[in-house]
């Protein structure tokens, strides 16, 4: 029997793994590798390589820009050599500087040289960290900026020392972002060459201080008359105070303002630990500046326009003038008192007063006015005005030079010239008189006739300007009473030939400047002349003039409603001439020649030497 096959259990088969669904085909376009993830630190590159991209083109940015802003600026190395206006300084006959042009330098001082008080005076007041600071302070400016705030208002910079000497050797003032930039380029070209020492000494011998004084030992010498070697703390404070505003802190100008500003730079410093406050206190009561040198006005103006012609193009110059101190300054007080007082009462406003050496012509002294700084016009040598009886001399020489003598007489009683008849000032006449006592009384009459006899206006005229009188003088016999308009300074010289033996001088203010003498008057008339002037004043109407002890001659003058008031004298050889008026020509009140002018004499011959 055949076998049964055997048996094989059913197993279920396993099925294949199914396959995703086909799906069609993507674009190409879209065919892309799916996004990696991102890696750590792939940000952090992107940073810095657009930092560093940036800061390239910054660079060249800041490059470009500093190119742009150094196509004009000025060499440094130059700078120190700097143009500038050449000086002029003049000089009394002692050897007192009286005035000073164009731009004064000082000595130049190293740091040494100064007292230590003043360059710790400008860096308290002006950049108190000027030795820790590398051209910019920026806690300076914030401390500044913090201060202007609570203030309203600008009331203290942030500038240091070392840009205050990039603006004042390279820049000038203008308030650009140009100008700024370039400043700064030069503060680190300073701070780079210079030590901090040699930047502060540039400072103090370049900087700008007021009335054209650079630096500051010009300073001090102009405004105290000292080097800058010698400077107190009082002085060194004030000179410290002055860069920040020359003109308004000027001691010349505004003396109040100028003690003001030195005592806030003495405060800084004791706030600096420079000083104490018992130190700042005493300098503080010490301020004081001496008096404006005489002389800086109307004889400085009229000597600095002689000094072109002995004064090289272009050079400093140092010029000794024929000033008197001492007659200067008695002119000028005596002057203000007359002024004052009794000119005050008799509506006299305005005065002029020359001191002249007879026998040279050099200007002692000169006044122009009440006060150059209201009014600089020359009164003295700029202003014409009739003479009246003051140019009779000039008659009386003509006359004595015809063969006349003081003795002769001449007739005093009513004349008329045409429809002109002059009379005299009392109204009566004396009939015959000497010419000395004509001349001694001023009468007109006799004025008039001697000029006639004499040889007319145009013979008085040539005798006046032999002796320097310029101006045109007028053609007809009034100018026997002194018509012709003539200069103070003119007038006063031109007696001079009468006091010196008949020499006539030109006045000068220069004493290297040579003036030959001139023998224009024979000396035996010149001293009938010198003769007759004195009578002048010891018995005439110039008798307010005299002055005991020494021998007085002059001559008054007084014009028309009393516009005019004149006195010319000669005493201890010297001339002394004065006018008093108004600018206006109004009249004054009664004001004779013989008055206010002889008694004006009177007191500055008592001062002068």
């Amino acid at each position: 029997m055949p076998r049964p096959a055997p048996i094989v259990p059913r197993f279920p088969r396993p099925e294949p793994p199914a396959r995703a669904r086909s799906k069609p085909a993507p674009p190409e376009a879209a065919r892309q590798p799916a996004p990696k993830p991102p890696r750590k630190g792939h940000w952090l590159f992107r940073l810095l390589r657009g930092g560093f991209i940036a800061s390239v083109w910054l660079t060249l940015g800041v490059i470009v820009l500093v190119l742009w802003f150094s196509r004009d600026l000025p060499r440094p190395e130059s700078a120190l050599d700097a143009a500038r206006r050449p000086s002029l300084t003049l000089e009394d006959r002692s050897g007192r500087i009286i005035a000073t042009f164009g731009d004064l330098v000082g000595e130049p001082l190293r740091l040494k040289d100064f007292p230590p008080a003043l360059p710790a005076a400008v860096v308290a007041v002006e950049d108190r960290r000027f030795w820790h600071h590398y051209g910019i302070d920026p806690i300076g400016l914030l401390r500044a900026a913090w201060v202007n705030l609570l203030a309203g208002h600008v009331v203290q910079g942030g500038s240091t020392l070392t840009q205050q000497v990039a603006k004042t050797l390279f820049l000038s003032n203008a308030r650009t972002i140009r100008r700024k930039v370039q400043e700064l380029l030069l503060t680190f070209w300073l701070e780079r060459h210079f030590t901090k020492t040699e930047i502060l000494e540039i400072y103090l011998n370049r900087v700008y201080l007021g009335a054209g004084a650079w630096g500051m030992d010009a300073a001090a010498k102009t405004y105290f008359n000292v080097s800058a070697r010698h400077l107190t703390l009082a002085q060194a404070a004030v000179l410290a105070g002055l860069p920040r505003a020359p003109s308004r802190f000027n001691p010349r100008v505004n003396p109040a303002a100028a003690i003001a500003r030195g005592k806030e730079v003495l405060a800084a410093m004791v706030a600096n630990g420079s000083i104490t406050a018992a130190q700042a206190q005493a300098a503080a009561a010490r301020i004081a500046f001496p008096r404006p040198p005489i002389g800086d006005g109307w004889f400085a103006d009229w000597v600095a326009d002689q000094s072109e012609a002995v004064v090289a193009p272009n050079e400093d110059a140092v010029l000794r003038t024929t000033l008197d101190g001492r007659d200067q300054a008695v002119a000028e007080s005596r002057l203000t008192a007359v002024l004052d007082g009794p000119g005050a009462a008799a509506d006299v406003s305005q005065g002029a007063v020359v001191v002249i050496d007879a026998a040279t012509g050099a200007v002692r002294a000169m006044v122009g006015g009440r006060d150059f700084h209201e009014s600089s016009y020359n009164r003295a040598v700029l202003a014409r005005r009739q003479p009246g009886s003051a140019f009779k001399p000039f008659v009386w020489l003509t006359a004595l030079e015809t063969g006349m003598t003081p003795d002769d007489t001449v007739l005093d009683a009513p004349i008329r010239i045409g429809s002109w008849a002059p009379g005299n000032f009392e109204h009566r006449f004396l009939g015959e008189v000497t010419l000395e006592d004509a001349l001694a009384q001023s009468i007109n009459t006799a004025s008039v006739r001697l000029l006639l006899k004499a040889g007319g206006p145009r013979a008085v005229a040539a005798t006046a300007a032999r002796l320097g009188i310029a101006d045109r003088l007028p053609d007809n016999a009034s100018l026997a009473l002194g018509t012709g308009e003539v200069g103070l300074m003119e007038l006063t010289a031109a007696y001079a030939p009468f006091f010196n033996g008949g020499y006539r001088v030109v006045p000068h203010g220069l004493l290297r400047t040579p003036h030959p003498a001139e023998r224009v008057i024979d000396p035996a008339t010149a001293s009938m002349m010198a003769r007759m002037l004195a009578a002048v004043v010891s018995r005439g109407t110039g008798h307010a003039a005299a002055v005991p002890g020494h021998v007085v001659a002059g001559k008054t003058g007084t014009t028309q409603d009393f516009r005019d008031a004149w006195f010319i004298g000669s005493v201890k050889g010297e001339l002394i001439g004065i006018w008093l008026g108004n600018d206006d020509n109004q009249p004054m009140k009664g004001v004779l020649g013989g008055g206010l002018p002889a008694r004006l004499f009177h007191e500055i011959a008592l001062g002068i030497d």
